[in-house]
């Protein structure tokens, strides 16, 4: 398939974007009288490959040795911009795919989805009415893989903003002259502005750095989300449109407790209290931009009754001391009076609620279209309502998330508490659990006493669970998202939590039985607890205090609904790449099939990262590999560290990459709930799921084998610069769970940075080409039915192509680079020629699949590559060299070059974990 116009216009943009960018830091490099750093930077963008000049590379290494620090951090910066560039020419591209004359269109967003729909036979009631039960939600993550700081983003910021006008003004030659100077001082301060944070954030900065996205970008996203909605509804159906579907978003930063001591309850309650004070802040910021707009006279046209009528009911509500100047501040304006009533009751003792506040939007638009005011109910009162339907008074849902094992612990305090004989809870097998919960859960009799003294995770969890009840019997339940248990291995991890929430009031007492406030959800995460995923959905929907809390805790009309959260990198970490993808799409359709059988509503909640080994690919493609049947109207997703920024920096970039998501799982839920009317037939197994069974069993001991052959540990610490990363001060969590120096105890997101800083890329790609390569010589036939449905099988176009990707950004030159920081020598070579063999095996066999080099069928991703090399190699011979000596000679001066290189490559890649 030939590259669109559009994307022939966006290489050469991107081409000269960068070149204009680079020269003109390295002009300002010169007029700073640092003529040597200018030629480093552009001998690291210009040069030939790095084996042609001996003498170069020896040049250039010398350089960088000698100037580290400053060499480093230039470099970073360059990479800063070409990401920039890369984001600015993408937004180009698509406004230019999104016009109708050059007949292009971009998949994943409204236009194309509407469009796809109609063209599948949908109607427009079919549509308008499913849209009603869709809800997409982004749940905004602390993992500590944000290598940027704040300022430094907001650098980014006025660069991109620059680059934008550069783009769509004519300058005069004063302007430009002009123009570039502001440009220069925008890159003088990001050059000046330091890279590396001293000290690890605290949560507080965590949540100041979550709340800029949900305040200042999101709302204003989701307003022009609106707008496209409306157009291009129009543009496909030709009528006026409904609501945008259901576009929330969550957070973990302040609720996610994990492995994290610093989340204290206190901690939660004042995130809590944040969330809804900027809640209010937006609502109203809003509300007096609009009153703004709103001139209009009664004199000019007749106002309709149903405006004045609601007047006089806010007039009622506030009464004549509260409303007379809202009444009298515009005379003559009956809808800015009207906004500046809604205005009154937001800032009363007991504020409106989001409902009422919509109430009033709506009588707003149904007043402007009957006055004829058509475009202004469209454009300035309909984004207005589906910013509040989205934010609420709670701007985002607060998850609570805990490991199982630290709730057991918790109760077995709350046992010795309350003086029980055996205490040893977390020791009891599981039948014993559930005997204990089943008789517990009978009655609403706590183990404790207000205030009985308690101690570690049951004082926690207690004083937690007593924060989420003070806000729901101040504000409802809205702004709390679920309870969510990590590492959830049976049933009893579920029901216990039950348990803990009888201690602070969260069960509570029904006319059907006892039911909790709050909805709990499991999150699977190893590979065996996806496979036997479905047994323990199933009993837990199935507990009758299950059932009541779904009930009470149901969104709306319909089945209720349960939310299961899948976890992407700790299955990758787990057990490879293709094993975790496959228990993963494996456990999803049984889990749809558990819940259909209960009658339950499923939202699944996907754990993603922003590596291929976290789970990470692209928004259309990621939807399209999911198994016919699963998704049902809603979907949470984690986003992450230096996702954020990437996806959300930018008004336009979040509001492209917000459509993608809402749009998306609009049009999926569709087809899926299609495919579900049309019998079992519809969403049988596809026929190759045999073959790639044992593929993914296959890849699944390859990679087990190698993670626990004798040495690996050595060599992961060696070769790659964990240690390094665990010194960085990009996150408040611990990069291990409990402090143990084991790889079970290591978090997935270091274990995944840390390979990608050396560039093996191991958990994106290793087990593959054993796999693969096992099929081609042993079963040939179906090797070639595999061949055949390589692009036409979404699950296996999605995960090769995910996985070839991580093929690219790997090197084995750069491999063999960092394994020479092995001491052992038979170590390195073992495990060197382990790894490298599965390399060649893994790229061979997906060129054979897919029919030629990854490098001629991905053209985008091999450019991006290739303007990166060689800085990049520069940086990479650097790490090591500051590596070998930090390791032998632990200095802080050279910890402080080091992180720097780690901060660098990390901007070179664009990923951390």
């Amino acid at each position: 398939m030939a590259p669109s116009p559009s994307l022939h216009e966006g290489f050469a943009q991107w081409t000269s974007g960068f070149d204009y960018l680079r020269n003109l830091f390295c002009a300002m490099l010169l007029e700073e009288g640092d003529p040597g750093l200018a030629a480093f930077i552009d001998a690291c963008f210009h040069s030939s490959p790095v084996s042609s000049s001996d003498d170069t590379e020896r040049s250039l290494l010398s350089a960088l040795a000698a100037h580290s620090s400053r060499y480093c951090q230039a470099l970073s910066i360059v990479f800063q911009l070409l990401d920039v560039v890369e984001e600015n020419t993408a937004n180009q591209v698509r406004r230019r795919a999104d016009d109708p004359r050059r007949r292009e269109g971009e998949p994943g967003f409204w236009l194309w989805n509407l469009n796809d729909l109609r063209q599948r036979g949908f109607s427009e009631e079919e549509v308008r009415t499913a849209i009603q039960g869709v809800s997409a939600e982004p749940v905004l993550t602390a993992h500590p893989t944000e290598a940027k700081r704040a300022t430094v983003l907001e650098h980014h910021r006025t660069i991109y903003l620059l680059l934008v006008e550069r783009d769509n003004r004519h300058f005069t030659e004063v302007e430009q002259a002009i123009f570039e100077r502001r440009l220069k001082a925008a890159l003088e301060r990001l050059w000046r502005t330091g890279e590396i944070r001293h000290e690890r954030p605290d949560i507080e900065s965590e949540v100041a750095g979550v709340l800029y996205y949900l305040r200042s970008v999101f709302p204003e996203a989701v307003e022009l989300l609106d707008l496209r909605f409306q157009h291009c509804w129009r543009a496909v159906f030709g009528t006026e449109p409904p609501p945008l579907p259901g576009m929330a978003f969550g957070s973990w930063v302040g609720g996610d407790r994990d492995g994290h001591p610093f989340v204290t309850p206190e901690v939660t309650a004042r995130t809590l209290s944040l969330l809804r004070k900027s809640a209010l802040a937006v609502a109203r910021e809003r509300l007096v931009q609009l009153g703004a707009r709103l001139s209009m006279a009664e004199s000019i046209a007749p106002v309709p009754p149903v405006l004045y009528e609601r007047i006089d009911v806010l007039r009622g509500v506030l009464g004549e001391t509260s409303a007379e100047p809202a009444l009298t501040r515009n005379p003559g304006e009956p809808w800015r009076q009207l906004v500046n009533l809604m205005i009154a009751r937001l800032d009363a003792a007991e504020p409106v609620s989001p409902e009422e506040l919509l109430t009033d939007l709506a009588v707003l638009e149904q007043s402007l279209n009957q006055s004829g005011a058509r475009h202004v109910a469209a454009v300035d009162v309909r984004p207005t309502a589906a910013l509040v339907r989205a934010f609420g008074f709670h701007l985002a849902d607060l998850d609570i998330r805990q490991n199982s094992a630290y709730h057991d612990r918790a109760i077995g305090g709350l046992l010795q508490a309350a003086g029980f004989a055996r205490t040893d809870y977390a020791n009891w097998s599981e039948a014993e659990k559930l005997e204990f919960l089943n008789r517990e859960l009978a009655n609403l009799r706590p183990f404790t006493a207000l205030h009985t003294p308690l101690v570690g995770e049951a004082r926690h969890m207690t004083s937690l669970l007593r924060v989420l009840r003070e806000h729901i019997d101040r504000h409802g339940t809205s702004g709390l998202g679920p309870i969510i248990v990590s590492m959830t291995r049976g049933v009893a991890d579920l029901l216990g939590v039950y348990l803990l929430a009888r201690e602070a009031g969260l069960l509570v007492a029904t006319p059907d039985g006892l039911a909790c406030e709050l909805p709990v959800a499991p999150l699977f995460e190893t590979i065996r607890d996806l496979e036997n995923s479905d047994g323990v959905l199933d009993a837990f929907l199935k507990h009758p205090i299950t059932r009541r809390t779904l009930e009470r805790t149901r969104r709306g009309p319909g089945q209720p609904e349960a939310t299961i959260m899948l976890g992407y990198s700790d299955s990758n970490k787990d057990g490879g790449v293709l094993a975790s993808q496959w228990a993963l799409y494996g456990a999803e359709r049984k889990l749809s099939q558990v819940a259909r059988a209960n009658n339950i509503r499923l939202a699944f909640f996907h754990g993603r990262g922003g590596t291929v080994g976290g789970g990470a690919g692209p928004t259309h493609f990621f939807l399209e590999a999911l198994p016919p049947g699963s998704l049902t109207g809603r979907m949470r997703i984690t986003e992450q560290g230096e996702v954020i920024s990437q996806k959300y920096a930018n008004r336009l970039t979040a509001t492209y990459h917000l459509e993608r998501l809402l749009a998306g799982v609009t049009r999926t839920s569709l087809l899926h709930e299609r495919l579900l009317h049309q019998g079992p037939d519809a969403v049988a197994p596809h026929p190759l799921e045999d073959v790639w069974s044992k593929v993914a069993a296959r890849s699944y001991t390859a990679y087990r084998s190698l993670v626990e052959t004798k040495g690996f540990v050595a060599f992961f610490r060696a070769a790659t610069p964990i240690d390094a990363v665990e010194q960085t001060q990009i996150g408040s969590r611990p990069s291990r769970r409990t402090g143990a120096g084991s790889l079970d105890d290591l978090r997935a997101i270091p274990w995944v940075f840390s390979w990608s800083e050396a560039r093996f890329h191991l958990p994106g790609w290793y087990g593959a080409g054993t796999a693969l390569d096992e099929l081609r010589r042993e079963s040939p036939e179906d090797w070639r039915s595999l061949c055949r449905q390589a692009d036409a099988w979404p699950m296996l176009t999605y995960l090769l192509h995910n996985v070839e990707a991580s093929l690219m950004m790997a090197s084995p030159e750069i491999m063999r680079l960092y394994a020479s920081l092995v001491p052992d020598p038979n170590l390195r070579l073992k495990f060197l020629d382990l790894i490298l063999r599965e390399f060649d095996l893994a790229v061979e066999c997906l060129a054979e699949l897919f029919g030629g080099p990854a490098q001629q069928r991905r053209p985008r991703l091999a450019r991006a590559i290739e303007l990166r090399k060689e800085a990049l190699w520069q940086l990479h011979q650097e790490q090591v060299r500051l590596l070998a000596k930090w390791r032998g000679d632990p200095g802080e001066e050279t910890l402080k070059e080091l992180l720097l290189t780690v901060n660098a490559i990390g901007m070179g890649q664009k990923m951390t974990g």
